[in-house]
């Protein structure tokens, strides 16, 4: 079993604080590696067309690790990249995935033609687990969400949305807080009125805060040194809400902490599930953002 390294704060003799591994609940695959055809300017692992820190995963390789996560307990399965529908074997990973449980799909909807939209209720029906996708936007309108994902991007993820729901597919809709006021009731309000618009008869949305690392130091800063847990630091109720204490992310490269820190090389806990069952240490600055902000990454 290989556990990260221990690192003490500067001037301080004690220990990071440290999550253990509860249950491996919740199993996320960076299938598309960190490859997009978007290039977000708030993205926190700066995925892009040309970002090829990781590569995409084959069927063969997802196979292999669902094997050993069916062995382990895992419940229910993420998908995740770059996008993941940009790797040809995606819908056959999903269909071995079908097989052994829940799938979920984190896209930004451009790939969304009727004709996958079709392939993928047909997916669903044909398995007794869920699928489920959720689709980014960060805006309201094209003016809000274009400088963000890119321009016409506000008008292609429509579509895409609208696609899933014509094909009987109920997608969640994922925002960021890049705008302030998409977090707010009123903010919440108007994304629920757009999905009623597009045909959403129970509109679903996932407000999601934005991580300060990536893409999104350079566009709206870097973390300040306060924002991170301390030496010594214990939360009242443990760690166990954090998402770290239930996951873990595999990419091409193996397997890391959470979907956050994929980018991170101390995010990285060893090749196998197996190898990652100990704990880790909360001294990465999106960890505070996760304890602070009770972020979840699950639907």
């Amino acid at each position: 079993m290989t556990e990260p390294s221990v690192r003490a704060a500067p001037g301080n003799d004690l220990p990071p604080p440290r999550v253990r591994l509860a249950a491996l609940d919740t199993l996320w695959f960076q299938v598309a590696g960190t490859v997009c055809n978007l290039a977000c300017n708030h993205c926190f692992i700066s995925c892009s067309p040309t970002n090829r820190t990781h590569e995409m995963m084959s069927l063969a390789e997802v196979e292999g690790y669902l094997v050993e996560a069916v062995e382990l307990g895992v419940k229910e399965y993420y998908f995740t990249g770059g996008e993941p529908f940009l790797n040809p074997a995606m819908e056959a990973i999903l269909e071995a995935t079908l097989a052994v449980g829940p799938a979920n799909v984190l896209t930004n909807g451009l790939l969304l033609d009727s004709e996958r939209c079709a392939r993928l209720r047909a997916l669903q029906d044909a398995s007794e687990y869920s699928l489920d996708l959720r689709v980014s936007l960060d805006g309201f309108d094209a003016a809000s969400n274009d400088p963000i994902r890119g321009e016409g991007s506000f008008e292609r993820v429509l579509n895409g949305v609208r696609n899933l729901l014509a094909a009987g597919l109920n997608p969640v809709l994922t925002v960021t807080e890049v705008h302030g006021v998409s977090g707010t009731e009123a903010g919440k309000a108007k994304f629920f009125d757009l999905l009623r618009g597009l045909g959403a008869d129970k509109p679903r949305l996932k407000v999601l805060p934005v991580f300060q690392i990536g893409s999104e130091a350079e566009r709206g800063g870097a973390y300040e040194s306060w924002q991170k847990l301390r030496a010594g630091e214990v939360a009242d109720d443990g760690w166990e809400h954090l998402q770290c204490s239930s996951c873990r992310m595999v990419t091409d490269r193996g397997v890391w902490v959470c979907p956050i820190l994929v980018n991170e090389p101390e995010g990285k806990m060893g090749e196998t599930l197996s190898d990652t069952l100990g704990s880790y240490p909360l001294e990465h600055p999106a960890c505070w953002t996760c304890h602070v902000y009770g972020v979840s990454c699950k639907t």
